[in-house]
Formats: C-alpha cells, structure tokens, sequence
C-alpha cells in the first residue's frame, strides 16, 4: 500500500457541513456513520493508480463504485464525493 493511501486512511476527517453536501450530490441520506465507513471502504479497496494528486488535493476514482472522492492532502479532511459521469 502506498503512503498516501496508508496516510488519508490513517488520518480521513470531516466537517459538519460535508455530510450534507455528500448525500446531497449522491442523493442520497445516509448517516455520518454511514458516509464514514463507505468511504473508508471505498478508498480502501481503491488500488493506488486510482489516487492522484493534483495541487493541494487527493483525488481518488473508484470506478465500480462509479464515485471520485475529492480530500485535501494537507489535513486529510474529505471536501466532497461525485457520482463519475460516463460517456
């Protein structure tokens, strides 16, 4: 497992305000608890050529989950989750 990955799992954290706007662009209404542990799965079974760093953020694709997960590299804290849009 690369350090990146390792690091955003060992250290993944929240707003308030991000759970509302999680289950807002996956409409979706999932508890914090709920969001917490689906994205930790999902970005564990993530492989690592699916996490890129781009400026001050990590942005990791997961393709089966059809989501990409959006989480600043200096503090770990999860900005936002996108549904993929396929063509």
């Amino acid at each position: 497992m690369n350090k990146n990955k390792t690091d955003i799992l060992n250290n993944i954290c929240y707003t308030e305000l991000v759970y509302d706007r999680i289950n807002k662009k996956l409409n979706s209404k999932f508890s914090k608890h709920e969001i917490e542990k689906m994205l930790f799965d999902y970005i564990n079974e993530t492989q690592e050529i699916f996490f890129q760093k781009a400026g001050k953020n990590f942005y990791i694709t997961n393709e089966e989950r059809n989501i990409k997960i959006t989480i600043n590299s200096n503090t770990y804290r999860v900005i936002t989750v996108d549904k993929l849009m396929h063509t």
